[in-house]
């Protein structure tokens, strides 16, 4: 195996046997004492005044940490106004404020009700999150498990819980990474791995016309994702077309991750569509286990907001990026023509 040879594993297998190789499962539940420090960090160490990233601006950022041990992993997150939620791929919430100051205050840990206790990560395997802003409800992805589980607004309470028939075949390590709930009230859910007949570099995309928990039949599409990477999360712009998170592991460069406009708006069922890269982060920019996205506005600005699951690794962080979106003029759309007969 050479230096530049990806890994062949998917990321959750190989971080699953590193963990079971060492003999420790990672993500107890979160202790009831809350408490969690924030340090600034730069888009480019070498260059402090650094802040272009092709169409991103950088506003700012943090490494979070605590003293807590089962603190981290971070996999989806919500931002309304000036309160955050971290979801983290074990079942635990990290709740805050935060102004423009990027001072996070009023600090609260919280376990997600079910499924299972929680005190182990399989337990849970949290990794996609969305919700209602009219009712407040919240929807959460269990990769692990290919659920999806209906919540209230102050995630206290499981109201609902389903195994889409759509997902039954999703491996437990490509499972619903990515999940947004649209305006319009429908839903879509990226499987991480889980492939198209026929399209070998595309993801599965499932659209929901309505709250998947209902039971509400979906029907495919597919997500064709920069080479060697895997879709983690999205978010939707204002105009309606979407940003995609995606993450690369591989022995050269570790953890980097680009961000990609797409357009799914009017795709029917069996077609894919591509994106138009954004932004890439990898050497010399920060650049981690990218899996959470979140979009703001503040007045007529377009705000980005990416966090990183640090795995439980000292080698890796607990980020919080900032960026202004500023669209170039021709970031258009590709889409492929639809599959051949009988695939899909």
């Amino acid at each position: 195996m050479t230096a530049q040879m990806r890994f062949a594993l998917p990321l959750s297998t190989f971080l699953m046997l590193s963990v079971t190789a060492s003999g420790i499962e990672p993500r107890a539940v979160l202790g009831d004492r809350p408490e969690m420090a924030a340090t600034p960090v730069r888009l480019d160490s070498a260059d402090p005044a650094r802040t272009k990233l092709g169409a991103l601006t950088y506003l700012g950022g943090l490494a979070l940490t605590s003293s807590d041990p089962a603190f981290g992993g971070f996999s989806a997150m919500r931002v309304v106004d000036d309160r955050f939620t971290l979801l983290s791929d074990g079942g635990n919430l990290v709740a805050f404020r935060m102004g423009a100051d990027l001072h996070p205050r009023e600090v609260r840990f919280a376990d997600l009700p079910g499924p299972g206790t929680g005190a182990i990560k399989r337990h849970r395997d949290s990794e996609s999150m969305t919700w209602d802003p009219a009712s407040g409800r919240v929807w959460v992805g269990f990769e692990n498990r290919n659920a999806i589980w209906r919540y209230d607004p102050g995630l206290t309470r499981a109201e609902r819980h389903i195994r889409p028939a759509a997902m039954a075949d999703w491996s437990i390590a490509g499972g619903a990474e990515a999940m947004v709930r649209l305006r319009g009230g429908q839903f879509l859910v990226i499987s991480e791995t889980a492939r198209p007949k026929g399209m070998p570099g595309a993801r599965i995309v499932l659209r929901f016309a309505g709250d998947p928990a209902e039971g509400v039949r979906p029907e495919r599409l597919a997500y064709v994702p920069p080479t060697n990477y895997d879709p983690t999360d999205m978010a939707e712009l204002p105009d309606g077309r979407l940003l995609v998170l995606n993450r690369r592991l591989s022995l050269s460069g570790l953890f980097t991750a680009k961000l990609v406009l797409v357009d799914l708006r009017g795709l029917r069922a069996g077609a894919a569509a591509r994106g138009v890269e954004l932004a890439s982060f990898e050497r010399p920019v920060q650049h981690d286990n990218f899996e959470a996205l979140a979009v703001t506005r503040e007045g007529a600005d377009t705000i980005v907001w990416i966090a990183s699951d640090d795995n439980g690794e000292f080698w890796e962080q607990s980020l919080l990026l900032k960026f202004r979106l500023e669209l170039p003029l021709d970031a258009g759309q590709a889409k492929s023509p639809p599959p051949a007969k009988g695939t899909g």
